[in-house]
């Protein structure tokens, strides 16, 4: 005889209650076979459930419920486990003990958890509640070195009556755990100071997990190894101190990388990059990158020696030949260019330069050169949860360069460049980005004597859509655009996520270049885009709009990668 799936009807309990519930009366397998329900086994099953619901309300406080349960048929021959559950008053507790012994008893941090346990006197008795509160108990004490932590008194005592609860929680620490000496194995071609570079602790600290994950990131993202196994040794300890095994295999040391891509900025373009990242076996990079496009062609080349102290910190050497043909200018130079980057901090790195520049430019009407020593220094903080695609975060750079004819340039100036962006999250998968871009220029020389690449524009893919790539700035007598001054640009932009890789916007931009703020005018753009997240970043089309023209028009824009 062909029968219906047997149906489940829970009657009496409601909201996290009910879905426990309804779990712990999944039907067995082979209660079903070949259409046909075995009616032995079901009315078998029907004993069963009123354990199974006694055991699945006791995490909610219910120790008294009374529970009936029946099988009922149907006309057709359907099977119905009717289950009807009288709840009764739940569990309240009585009494609340959580003390922490042992040498981390003095832990600020522990006494707090300890003094906020979620469960009090008169409170129904939630055995998850308890759970989640005993284990923040132990992460925190782990956290904080202590590896044999333990709870050598845990109970919950229930009366006979099961109307009342008394909870008695003890955490003893143990003595506190440090870190040992390190050793590593697996890449014996880089050197050992140069592997310990990426350590995110030193011998004789607090033992952490945490700083064992930092560690595995550091040798990760530093692109040398394809694998990094980082295991504490703690059956190794002598006196509490830990030893550290780190295994690694290394990555191959040389790439070569093709790229090809499209940008209303750039136009079609190509490049290809070098890189060896470990030269002459001392963990130098050197890398180098051919870029062929519409409207900027060249090479750059760099030389990187890493501090032996901080990942993040490092010494290079930059060269630059590169020619930029756009509709505002056309721009050829050469630039030599050593920097010194020092880590403040996860995300925050201070950077002082030293360029030696030569351009040949034409601009307007203008045809000119220009040589350069420019000293400057910049800081920036990258606080965003991800690369590709993040949630919220913020991100800001402030550059502060300059120069004079007392140091071998041709012309004076003191710039100043503030740029940042700020994502925040908000309610039904919608975020809001919000960048804003500066610039101030001081120099006693006329503008005439500034290069394009020291120069302010506005318009394109990230400045004011609507207007072309470096098509807004202050003009020449003739009418065409030679650049200011100053800089102002803004945007605030509201994304919706679609799916899992796609999401919608809605932008609006302004922004110009100008020489005086008397004379300043924002051009505006506003408008929509489309996104595509991908492995190496968003892929972005956006229709734009101008705004305040006589005659407005429309301008497509595409670009790779998050608009930060």
């Amino acid at each position: 005889m062909a029968a219906e799936p047997v149906e489940v009807v829970v009657e009496g309990v409601e909201g996290e209650a009910l879905t426990n519930v309804r779990e712990a009366l999944t039907l067995p397998y082979g209660l079903v076979r070949e259409g046909e329900v075995n009616r032995l086994w079901l009315d078998h099953f029907a004993r069963q459930a009123e354990a199974k619901v006694h055991g699945a309300l006791e995490p909610f406080g219910f120790y008294n419920a009374r529970v009936t349960t029946s099988v009922e048929t149907g006309s057709e021959g359907e099977y119905r486990l009717r289950v009807k559950v009288e709840p009764g008053e739940p569990v309240r507790i009585t009494e609340v003990r959580v003390a922490v012994h042992g040498p981390g008893a003095g832990e600020d941090s522990l006494k707090e958890l300890a003094a906020a346990f979620p469960l009090h006197k008169g409170d129904v008795l939630l055995q998850q509640r308890y759970e989640e509160a005993k284990g923040a108990l132990m992460s925190r004490a782990q956290e904080l070195g202590y590896l044999d932590a333990g709870f050598p008194v845990h109970e919950i005592r229930i009366s006979k009556t099961k109307a009342d609860a008394r909870i008695e929680l003890v955490l003893e620490t143990g003595e506190r755990y440090r870190f040992n000496g390190v050793t590593l194995e697996g890449a014996p071609t880089y050197p050992d100071r140069f592997l310990r570079r990426y350590l995110a602790f030193q011998p004789g600290e607090t033992f952490s997990y945490a700083k064992l994950g930092e560690t595995q990131l550091n040798f990760t993202n530093s692109e040398r190894f394809r694998e990094v196994i980082i295991t504490p040794e703690k059956e190794k300890a002598r006196q509490y101190q830990v030893p550290v095994l780190i295994q690694l295999k290394s990555a191959p040391r040389r790439s070569l990388r093709p790229g090809i891509g499209y940008g209303t900025d750039t136009g079609g373009r190509f490049s290809t990059r070098y890189r060896d990242l470990n030269m002459f076996q001392l963990g130098h990079e050197f890398n180098a990158n051919l870029f062929i496009s519409e409207r900027l062609q060249g090479v750059a080349a760099g030389y990187i020696l890493p501090s032996a102290k901080d990942v993040r910190s490092s010494t290079g050497v930059q060269l630059k030949l590169q020619r930029e043909d756009v509709t505002t200018y056309v721009s050829e130079l050469v630039a030599v260019e050593l920097d010194r980057n020092r880590s403040f901090g996860t995300g925050k790195l201070g950077t002082a330069y030293l360029k030696l520049q030569q351009e040949e430019f034409t601009i307007g009407d203008q045809k000119s050169s220009s040589r350069l020593v420019l000293p400057g220094f910049r800081f920036s903080v990258n606080r965003y949860d991800n690369a590709i695609r993040p949630t919220r975060g913020y991100r800001y750079t402030l550059d502060l360069r300059g120069t004079h004819q007392f140091i071998g340039s041709d012309t004076a100036l003191l710039q100043f460049t503030p740029e940042g962006s700020y994502l925040v999250p908000l309610p039904w998968r919608l975020s809001l980005l919000m960048r804003a871009t500066g610039g101030i220029t001081l120099f006693t020389d006329p503008l005439v004597d500034i290069p394009p690449s020291l120069r302010f524009f506005a318009g394109g893919d990230q400045s004011v859509r609507g207007y072309a790539y470096q098509s807004l700035g202050p003009r020449d007598a003739s009418g065409k655009v030679v650049g200011g001054r100053h800089l102002l640009a803004g945007t605030v932009e509201l994304e919706r996520a679609l799916f899992t890789k796609w999401g919608v916007s809605l932008f609006y931009d302004a922004g110009n270049a100008f020489n005086s703020i008397p004379d300043a005018r924002l051009f505006q753009g506003a408008g929509a885009g489309v996104h595509y997240y991908t492995q190496v970043g968003a892929l972005n089309l956006y229709l734009a709009r101008q705004i305040g023209e006589e005659d407005p028009a429309f301008r497509i824009h595409f670009s790779v990668g998050f608009q930060l």
